[in-house]
């Protein structure tokens, strides 16, 4: 048929554009404008083999092929299909597996079916070979196309080259449309859209009754200028001068028999798990009221449910902060007793226990785990309890408005 579909080895086009960019290879060193990519890819395969696009394939790994947020937002792209290999962790490296087999595999399956009649392969691995041969001998014509060198060299097996029907290169000025190198210190050009919401969270103040006083803070200085000698006669900071307990601290407070400081007061907790300062315990009118709010889970039909996974795997991106609206919506729609909307609304910015669980268990399906400790970024869990409160504050204000406003 006369249309032409465009296979994307994502490791090699990125991982090529970042040593062209930013001097190596790793993906981490560049920022990505996928929905301006794809339409660079589209445009570019139209124009070049004068065919409409039927498909963009997108082959690329993934840790045990989980789709990352990235891969969430390419596949609810129009005419765009992700296919996930392994990505697996050898010597401290990252590879693919599967990722050239899946590729092979489609290749061959599209030109025996002879679903189009001019295939784009962007991707320099030799191991595409047969593959290439096969659609050729189909009556394909295969487009190859490369990334600009770093080196001004080739990076395609060369085999691949000779039997393409066609090659191009896709240069710097091309590449850099859509992708950006990061500068030093990882900030990313152009920087990302400011978030007050995320701000209001990290700089929430602590309450007045949590801040030591003047002569407290002065007494720590002291402490801090002059160490205490050890029995052995070496220098070393008392007790008293750690200025932020650790949990395991907090811990020990709260054991039975266990004595207050003035640096530690029995009755504190951390605010958030990762945060440091301290806050009062809340009264046991306020704990009461955090456990009985319902949990999204307790307010969920089955069909609901069903409905709900349709939508995080069509529509949501994994976008941390859309994460979180996507929650705080499901669980105020699903409310029937607004009091306790209100009841949330007064706790802010902590989440209750129980719903934040929740909340940062759902995040986990959309592959916002960090594998190296099973743990969410702390950056991401910001973003999507600011997400959270974004949308609870967007529906109370719409609630309190004034009739025809």
């Amino acid at each position: 048929m006369d249309r032409c579909i465009v296979l994307v080895d994502a490791g090699y086009l990125l991982g090529a554009a970042a040593s062209l960019l930013a001097g190596e290879p790793s993906r981490s060193r560049i920022t990505v404008d996928h929905a301006a990519l794809i339409q660079g890819l589209r445009e570019r395969a139209e124009s070049d083999t004068e065919r409409p696009l039927l498909r963009i394939y997108w082959f690329d790994g993934a840790p045990d092929r989980v789709p990352q947020p990235e891969h969430r937002r390419l596949r609810v792209m129009p005419r765009v299909t992700v296919r996930l290999g392994a990505l697996t962790r050898s010597d401290g490296r990252w590879a693919q597996k599967g990722v050239d087999a899946a590729m092979h595999a489609e290749l061959t399956e599209l030109a025996r079916n002879r679903a189009c009649s001019d295939v784009v392969l962007v991707t320099g691995d030799g191991d595409l070979l047969p593959g290439m041969m096969a659609a050729k001998e189909h009556g394909v014509a295969v487009h190859l196309w490369a990334v600009q060198a770093a080196d001004g060299d080739y990076n395609q097996s060369e085999d691949l080259v000779a039997e393409a029907d066609e090659r191009r290169v896709l240069d710097r000025t091309w590449i850099t449309k859509a992708v950006r190198a990061k500068e030093f210190g990882g900030i990313c050009a152009p920087p990302p859209a400011p978030r007050p919401e995320i701000a209001a969270i990290l700089s929430a103040p602590l309450p007045e009754s949590a801040m030591p006083s003047r002569s407290e803070r002065g007494a720590r200085e002291q402490d801090h200028s002059q160490p205490a000698p050890s029995e052995n006669g070496t220098q070393e900071r008392g007790s008293a001068a750690k200025g932020v307990p650790t949990p395991k601290d907090l811990a020990a407070l709260r054991a039975p028999g266990a004595q207050a400081t003035q640096h530690a007061p029995a009755n504190a907790t951390l605010r958030w798990s990762s945060d440091k300062g301290w806050v009062d315990r809340p009264g046991a009118a306020e704990s009461a009221d955090a456990a009985a709010l319902p949990t999204l889970a307790q307010l969920t039909t089955a069909e609901q449910r069903w409905a709900d996974r349709e939508e995080d795997i069509t529509a949501v991106s994994g976008d941390p902060y859309e994460v979180g609206q996507v929650f705080a919506r499901r669980w105020m729609g699903r409310l029937s007793d607004p009091v306790q909307l209100q009841k949330l609304s007064t706790m802010y910015p902590r989440v209750p226990h129980r719903i934040d669980g929740e909340l940062l268990r759902y995040a986990a399906r959309f592959g916002l785990l960090a594998h190296k400790d099973d743990q969410i970024d702390e950056h991401d869990r910001y973003a999507i309890r600011a997400g959270f409160w974004r949308e609870i504050d967007v529906r109370t204000a719409a609630e309190h408005a004034p009739a025809g406003e």
